[in-house]
């Protein structure tokens, strides 16, 4: 069951909150492990990206064509829920509430492999783009910050161990229907490093790897407190970053703070001394899984995500280990793929929460 909208706002409200406590907190602390803490087919609303590169033994199998028979085996719900995780740093010895260590992020990972879930990227989902096998369900694993404990390099040119993305290849290495991807949302000094080049080779590696590198502002300021002319500066200086680096333009932009500008379609797209943006989605902080990019209450302008912790205190009710385990109880509600990434295969008691104008075929069962 969907949280009553009065609970939904008062938790989204409080996650901001913590959020944005502990990272001011992050930053009056001395640097931990690394550099300190700078701080979403042709069809109407839905952009087919392409397909992610070789991606995969997790792909979709070629050929699957979901019929109501097959969406009824294998219990697809595609109206269902969807986890977009939110990390920030991957520390040995966590400094703040929303740190995490790389045992965590591994047993985490392991629990998602293990339970069924297969990753995409943020702006796959956003687009509706949603390539996952058959009975299975897609995770959206996010890193704020572009933090060193992200990714580095190691003198082999291979992710530096106990980095997020190394221990992403780690556990997919380990079971092959995990796909390794994750979305990297960036400030101006992505993975702490100042080079340029060291810039664009940890980029240029990264998007080579199937995996996402996107915008999350230039200095990870408070959106809601500025004017709209300087929300869109902070963002197109990333954008220019990006394209400096060799990256494509981002496709989605996770919000500092979760804080939405004024007006917020100016987090959506804009443009700034020439240079536009338009984002397929854009994130806030968190505090339940997402809805289904088919539903008809989608908001890519506001998209919900977890953040990654245990069941302690401000987390007793609305953290990644709450909300997986809730999701497991309520297998009804989670999004389950029909494995055919041009339709839509829900529970015909489910057909009035489609978006009405879609381009690809439904099947309602």
């Amino acid at each position: 069951m969907r949280l009553p909208a009065s609970l939904t706002r008062i938790i989204g409200i409080a996650n901001v909150v913590v959020i944005t406590v502990a990272v001011i907190g992050l930053s009056l602390m001395p640097p931990a492990e690394g550099r300190p803490h700078a701080g979403p087919a042709a069809a109407v609303g839905i952009v087919r990206s392409p397909a992610p590169p070789a991606a995969s033994p997790a792909g979709t199998p070629p050929g699957v064509v979901a019929t109501p028979e097959f969406a009824r085996q294998v219990k697809a719900n595609e109206a269902g829920l969807v986890p977009v995780l939110m990390y920030h740093r991957i520390l040995r010895k966590r400094v703040a509430s929303i740190d995490r260590t790389p045992d965590q992020l591994r047993k985490e990972l392991e629990r998602l492999a293990r339970d069924g879930y297969v990753p995409i990227t943020a702006a796959e989902f956003a687009a509706g783009d949603i390539r996952v096998p058959a009975g299975r369900y897609p995770v959206v694993l996010t890193f704020d910050d572009g933090h060193s404990s992200h990714f580095a390099l190691d003198a082999s040119g291979n992710p530096a161990p106990d980095t997020a993305v190394a221990i992403i290849q780690e556990v997919a290495a380990r079971y092959p229907s995990f796909r390794p991807t994750a979305t990297f949302w960036i400030i101006r000094e992505p993975f702490g490093l100042r080079d340029e080049a060291a810039q664009a080779a940890a980029v240029r590696w990264l998007t080579e790897h199937g995996y996402e590198v996107a915008n999350h502002t230039w200095s990870h300021p408070n959106l809601r407190t500025l004017r709209k002319r300087k929300v869109s500066e902070q963002i197109v200086r990333v954008e220019r970053l990006l394209r400096k680096l060799g990256a494509p333009p981002s496709r989605t932009l996770a919000l500092p703070y979760g804080s939405m500008p004024r007006p917020r379609k100016v987090a959506r797209s804009g443009s700034w001394d020439g240079t536009r943006y338009d984002f397929a989605g854009v994130f806030l902080a968190g505090a339940e899984p997402s809805l289904s990019p088919y539903a008809k209450k989608f908001d890519r302008g506001a998209i919900q995500r977890i953040q990654s912790n245990g069941k302690k205190g401000e987390c007793r009710k609305w953290c990644s280990q709450y909300w997986l385990e809730w999701l497991n109880k309520h297998p009804g509600e989670r999004y389950v793929s029909d494995g055919d990434p041009d339709r839509i295969s829900i529970p015909a008691s489910l057909r009035g929460n489609i978006g009405a104008k879609r381009g690809l075929q439904l099947i309602a069962y």
